[in-house]
């Protein structure tokens, strides 16, 4: 079985999205690009998330082609692969509609940085990127356009939910979980008053010590 170690740690982390509320019976998906082969492992179409195995998790090359696995890949596999294509850096790729980023998303507004978190994590804002459909590239296309000049390793699109990129898929799933959290307090604050907002100046040195200092 190509790929195993890699199966495994992508079969697992599908357990984070339920387990953390970001997706609603088979929706949302992790994929991860292997360094080596550039092979990219991505959940099946369509199987809800207490059924996924190794197994049955799709190995398909970097422009989407399978190349092992009995199940039809993810309906987003050809963004995700977009995305490896065009992020270099980028190994793990997450997509949930959750309930609180997704709002966001439905009225067409960024997630503000309103959090020393968010300073953290995001860097500023998690941006809003534009409408596309399901099932080729052009959801991809989109996610590329809106992270391309932002610190921040999530973005939100139009109508649809989150994407989310990572050193890892790990590090991607991670990035989900905080945007949901981030925009459920953001959310919340909206309905009690104004927010305040954390000077960019600010910003910036929450996430270079987040990302440089912070940690083992």
């Amino acid at each position: 079985m190509l790929l195993e170690q890699l199966r495994r740690e992508v079969c697992t982390l599908h357990a984070e999205l339920p387990r953390n509320n970001l997706v609603a019976w088979t929706s949302g998906n992790v994929s991860a690009r292997d360094p080596e082969s550039n092979l990219v492992v991505i959940k099946p179409s369509g199987l809800t998330f207490d059924k996924l195995t190794p197994e049955s998790m799709v190995v398909v090359d970097i422009n989407g082609t399978v190349v092992e696995g009995d199940l039809k890949p993810s309906s987003d596999t050809a963004s995700h692969c977009y995305i490896y294509r065009h992020m270099p850096k980028v190994y793990g790729v997450v997509h949930t509609h959750s309930r609180y980023a997704t709002a966001f998303a439905v009225v067409g507004k960024s997630i503000p940085c309103y959090t020393t978190a968010m300073g953290d994590e995001f860097g500023g804002p998690i941006p809003l990127g534009g409408f596309a459909l399901i099932g080729g590239e052009e959801i991809g296309e989109r996610v590329v356009e809106a992270l391309r000049d932002s610190k921040s390793p999530a973005c939100i699109l139009q109508n649809h939910g989150v994407f989310t990129t990572g050193k890892n898929a790990e590090a991607a799933v991670k990035a989900a979980v905080m945007t949901e959290d981030n925009a459920a307090i953001v959310w919340l604050a909206l309905q009690l008053g104004t927010p305040i907002p954390i000077p960019d100046e600010d910003i910036a040195k929450l996430h270079y010590r987040y990302t440089n200092v912070y940690g083992q």
